[in-house]
């Protein structure tokens, strides 16, 4: 899409317009254009009125220069009349402003991000922090304004104050409710403390945090873990169904604490410092929810194992952080380890995570290149077959959905070629759709399953689904475009049809890590 330039000139008090190439076209050099890298598309390259300089460097090589300019160089802008242009106002189509503009000293545009913020008022990281990502590609076209919204929008829908300087957050009308009678509107999960917990670290908002993880402290299992649904009654009183821990929400917590530790040092508003608490939740963890010293199973119940393996809840790159604080030396997160008999090989809990991905691509069910796992598996025989249990879906869903955002934290932080190797497969496949073609559901062999289809002409779409498929394609300059289309996507805040509590959570977590705001801060 062609933007419209307002260019004032120094003395002239008048304007003239250009037009603005958008960050997918190629400049000069063949890369692609940083976002409001601006060229006149009418003019050839050198020629008046055209792309002068083709020698700042790749993806930022060209000057702006309008329609009716004669001569430029490589740091200056010089209209028809002889005036030099010292700023570009950037104007969308329709005449509203886009955000940014143009400093003419260096023709590049004056982004919405400030420098990453400088530590204040007691918090080490504040928002924003725009930080570059080693191995990964940011959105391009991304606000801070988006991210704030966003934020504001999650804790105006679903954080409510639980008393005594607790919070949960809180199910809505329009999150689905499990039949077995634990997860009521209204009520709060272990995975939304988890979820909570790490926004509110990322937004530098203590309060918040320091009460998520009070209301974790109140409802915790005879393991020192988070019932996972604390407030259900279950349909069948003689069965627990609402009782025993999530090991996905028990990592997020662990690895919030680890950043609120970097964040805020101390203990806030609680009575033990952040990483005594985490030292103790990874601890908890390790002996309850880590199977044969590799798998991290589904949970800390007799129920969970080899048979029925959650592969979204695999946290690659937060065992590499639970290593670091972790000084037990039985405890195998990343380093090799003696087989203690199970059915997968690996040496690690990090090394179960790629062994167990690699065997759910497989031909036999078509996702061998296009890296759908499905929700749940039996591992038990090293092929991650359909476990057969009607609440254990075989396909990608709500669950499996966040696999990608998962593994990309892995190659995105740490470079793990394993992570990039999974990335390759799942990014094809959905930059090839196209992000706002993206539904709610498939078959493992790519087939579109959505539990919300397109109803007159609309498709009802999953911030869950399309904000960590864009994350998952930060991974590679090639998916640039569809990364900023994700983003784009998603910054819109209305990608609700999985849920209110469940897509504002994606929501707020997907544009923080496609902005460089989602970081491992022990890193920093």
């Amino acid at each position: 899409m062609a933007l419209v330039l307002v260019v004032f000139g120094l003395g002239t008090g008048g304007c003239t317009t250009a037009t603005v190439v958008d960050e997918e076209s190629p400049s000069a050099d063949g890369s692609a254009n940083d976002r409001g890298s601006v060229v006149d598309v009418t003019q050839p390259e050198g020629s008046a009125g055209g792309d002068a300089d083709a020698s700042t460097g790749p993806g930022n090589d060209a000057d702006v220069v309008d329609s009716t300019s004669t001569t430029t160089d490589a740091n200056t802008i010089i209209d028809s009349g002889g005036q030099l242009i010292d700023s570009v106002v950037v104007k969308l189509p329709d005449g509203s402003d886009a955000g940014f503009k143009v400093d003419a000293a260096d023709a590049a545009p004056v982004s919405p991000w400030p420098d990453a913020s400088p530590a204040a008022n007691g918090t080490a990281f504040p928002f924003p922090q725009h930080r570059a990502i080693p191995h990964c590609v940011l959105a391009n076209g991304s606000r801070p304004a988006d991210i704030q919204a966003a934020y504001s929008q999650w804790k105006s829908d679903t954080l409510v104050d639980a008393g005594s300087g607790a919070y949960r957050v809180q199910r809505l009308q329009s999150d689905p409710e499990n039949p077995d009678g634990c997860t009521p509107h209204g009520s709060t999960v272990s995975e939304g403390i988890g979820y909570g917990m790490l926004i509110a670290a990322y937004m530098g908002d203590q309060a918040t945090f320091d009460g998520l993880w009070l209301f974790e402290q109140q409802n915790l299992d005879g393991n020192g873990l988070m019932n996972w649904a604390p407030e259900g009654v279950p349909a069948n009183p003689a069965a627990p169904e609402c009782g025993g821990a999530a090991t996905d929400a028990d990592e997020d917590m662990a690895f919030a604490l680890l950043l609120a530790d970097k964040q805020w040092g101390g203990q806030g508003s609680l009575t033990k410092t952040y990483l005594v608490y985490a030292k103790q939740q990874i601890t908890n963890i390790w002996n309850t929810e880590i199977r044969d010293s590799k798998l991290a199973a589904a949970g800390d119940g007799s129920w969970a194992g080899w048979g029925n393996v959650n592969i979204s809840y695999f946290a690659p790159a937060y065992y590499r952080a639970f290593a670091k604080v972790d000084t037990d030396s039985t405890h195998h997160w990343t380093g090799a380890s003696p087989d203690a008999g199970s059915v997968v090989d690996g040496g690690s809990v990090l090394d179960t995570v790629y062994d167990t991905i690699d065997s759910a691509l497989s031909s036999s069910v078509g996702n061998q290149s296009n890296g759908l796992v499905p929700a749940w598996c039996n591992e038990a025989n090293n092929a991650c077959t359909a476990t057969g249990a009607a609440n254990e879906p075989y396909s990608y869903q709500y669950d499996s959905c966040r696999t990608p955002f998962r593994i990309a934290l892995d190659w995105c932080w740490n470079g793990e070629p394993r992570a990039q190797a999974y990335l390759a497969k799942i990014s094809s496949f959905f930059s090839g759709i196209g992000a706002k073609n993206i539904v709610d559901g498939y078959a493992l062999d790519g087939g579109p399953q959505p539990e919300h289809p397109a109803s007159g002409g609309v498709l009802p779409q999953s911030a869950a689904f399309v904000g960590p498929a864009g994350v998952g394609a930060m991974g590679a300059a090639s998916t640039q475009s569809f990364v900023d289309d994700a983003y784009a996507n998603v910054a819109t805040l209305s990608l609700l049809v999985g849920g209110t509590y469940y897509d504002d959570s994606w929501t707020v977590m997907s544009l923080l890590m496609m902005t460089g705001n989602f970081l491992d801060y022990s890193e920093l």
